[in-house]
């Protein structure tokens, strides 16, 4: 086959991101997939976004990604996570019809001009002059490329277990990819064995769904994605819960689980257990919560969140018929863990790309993460910044203080994991400043950039926000004396009375008065939508913590520009603890923003190597 720019492999979350951003840069794309029907499958749960996920979808959006649009286009059901706290941790949420989700993304990736769908197995790299030049494909073919970027999921080494069952398989019903993973070794990179799982599927049908709980969704349901004007609730999902008699079921076959028997050598996700994890790590709780949600708007098949498991088909059956609702399910395909190999990700440097393989990048599980977005937020990511390699430009690397999705390849890159990342809001210290009703301010101008969204759009989205500045400056600026008439007028909009000067800003703040219901009322709300309304509310309500969290994020900003020499000797350096000192000579900061955020690292530490640095900056 005729060269390309970039070759990525895997067509999966990662991939078709990384696809769709690199050819709409200009370069030529070619995507190898063993299967061109599995392109972005949602082979775990159908959904999309989340606590902290929704973040990632959201600024993923904002820079011209294409997963938050997909979302929007094949959302059954909106939800909003986490509403019972401050809106900067709200996670958006929206369960998919999973077969129009995939046919949406392979539809919109094979679409676009350059990029060039290729039905192979790669199971080896081209290297020519210490750099990644193409790839090689099973049958002796091979694929001339500038830039290769690895998106393989779950496939690499994969093996799939359900009780003494033991297969080789990257998802239920397809072949691994083997030749590759041996490749990546003869180059070098070190590989870790990690594990995740998925739950049985039941018959809709055969569940007595009058008995469980309803949850719907939003009221309100608000999209993803710029591109979508407004979504729709057009499902419900439903709760139960465990019993302590499938307590005693797992408790009575963890013998015959491949995770307890020694089977499975992978480490799994910390925050995703399986059912027979939690009853092994919780024996203190009885029951567990249950989510049934359906994988399609009009399928049978019905996803059981909650209840992932690789236990043995006959004990699968036996725990989920304990479950109150369950009790004749049918079972339409049983749950399984696959086992598979990751890079060590601090072999790649902040854009991706791998330290001992230049040219080649790295994205999605293959990194060690887990879920669908952040897959896709790590596959634009090694999309983009392998074009602009090409290019000779500059990396695009947002700092963790300014987006989740730097966050996300800070810890990736820069810190030690051994177990499978997942995203959460706990992870940025600057949470306050990131809320998903930000992203578009804080990223799409460089999305416009890159040349992934359109500047008419941008244009749009950026008079948008001015209104709602506008809007906030204006209730701020306004003062309300409080004369007869003012707090007459105060008393009949807000229900409260004013004894002092004071601002609607003020007012919108206190915890008495219903702010969406005022600000319906006030002119300086005027052309705002009821969601713009309340990020303005949101603004100001926060204000003197948003202001801290501004402060400290400009702190963290002067730390990053104060690096910290390669070769420096931590236990050279006065005044430093043995535990601060072995920390920093492990972990290597660059940073003394890096070497803050290290285990152990004290303000006092921080400032004793900064002092150092300054003294031996002079003495130079």
């Amino acid at each position: 086959m005729g060269g390309f720019d970039v070759v990525v492999v895997g067509a999966g979350h990662a991939g078709c991101e990384a696809a769709a951003a690199a050819a709409r840069m200009g370069a030529s794309v070619a995507v190898v997939t063993l299967d061109r029907s599995t392109v972005a499958q949602m082979p775990c749960n159908p959904a999309i976004g989340g606590i902290g996920k929704g973040h990632l979808v959201a600024e993923l959006d904002a820079i011209g990604g294409l997963q938050g649009w997909a979302a929007d286009r094949a959302g059954i059901q909106f939800k909003t996570l986490n509403r019972s706290r401050g809106p900067a941790v709200w996670g958006p949420r929206a369960q998919c019809d999973k077969t129009a989700y995939s046919r949406n993304v392979r539809r919109v990736v094979e679409g676009i001009r350059g990029v060039r769908l290729v039905e192979a197995e790669v199971e080896g790299l081209l290297v020519a002059d210490h750099r990644v030049c193409g790839v090689r494909l099973v049958g002796g073919s091979e694929l001339r490329a500038r830039a290769v970027i690895l998106t393989t999921g779950t496939f690499l080494g994969g093996v799939l277990h359900t009780g003494e069952d033991r297969r080789p398989g990257g998802r239920l019903g397809e072949r691994p990819s083997t030749g590759l993973g041996r490749d990546l070794a003869t180059q070098g990179l070190e590989l870790r064995r990690f594990k995740t799982g998925t739950p049985p599927r039941l018959a809709k049908a055969s569940l007595d769904l009058e008995r469980l709980e309803v949850q719907p969704g939003d009221d309100d349901p608000r999209p993803f994605s710029w591109r979508t004007r407004a979504v729709q609730n057009r499902c419900v999902c439903w709760v139960t819960r465990t019993t302590p008699a499938a307590q005693e079921i797992i408790r009575a076959n963890l013998d015959r689980s491949p995770l307890f028997a020694g089977a499975i050598a992978g480490v799994g996700p910390r925050y995703c257990p399986s059912i027979e994890d939690k009853v092994v790590r919780f024996p203190h709780h009885e029951t567990h919560t249950v989510f049934l949600e359906p994988e399609e708007l009009d399928g049978e098949s019905i996803y059981v969140n909650g209840l992932s498991t690789s236990l043995p088909a006959d004990v699968q059956e036996r725990v989920v018929r304990s479950v109150p609702g369950l009790e004749r399910a049918v079972l339409l395909r049983y749950g399984y863990a696959v086992e598979y190999d990751v890079v060590a990700p601090r072999q790649v440097t902040a854009n991706l790309e791998c330290r001992g393989v230049p040219g080649l990048y790295l994205a999605g599980q293959l990194l060690g993460t887990s879920g669908y977005e952040e897959a896709a937020a790590l596959g634009l990511m090694a999309g983009v910044n392998a074009v602009l390699g090409l290019r000779g430009e500059e990396a695009f690397v947002p700092r963790r203080e300014d987006a989740y999705i730097g966050v996300l390849v800070d810890d990736l890159w820069g810190r030690e994991h051994r177990e499978p990342y997942r995203m959460f809001t706990s992870r940025a210290e600057h949470r306050l400043l990131l809320g998903v009703d930000s992203a578009r301010e804080r990223l799409m101008e460089m999305g416009c950039r890159l040349g992934l969204v359109p500047e008419p759009m941008f244009h749009v989205e950026r008079e948008r926000w001015e209104r709602r500045r506008r809007a906030g400056v204006a209730l701020t600026e306004a003062r309300l004396n409080p004369d007869a008439a003012t707090r007459s007028a105060v008393r009949e909009v807000a229900g409260v009375d004013i004894t002092s000067p004071t601002t609607w800003a003020q007012i919108l703040k206190r915890q008495d008065v219903a702010a969406d219901r005022v600000a319906e009322q006030l002119p300086q709300f005027e052309g705002l939508t009821p969601a713009e309304r309340r990020v303005v509310i949101g603004l100001l309500r926060y204000d003197g913590y948003l202001a801290r969290q501004e402060r400290e994020r400009e702190r963290v900003r002067r730390l990053g520009h104060i690096s910290i020499p390669p070769r420096l000797d931590p236990h050279s350096v006065p005044g430093l603890s043995r535990e601060v000192a072995e920390s920093l000579a492990r972990e290597r900061p660059r940073t003394l923003a890096d070497a803050e955020r290290l285990p152990g690292m004290t303000p006092a530490a921080v400032a004793i190597v900064a002092g150092w640095l300054a003294a031996a900056g002079k003495n130079r």
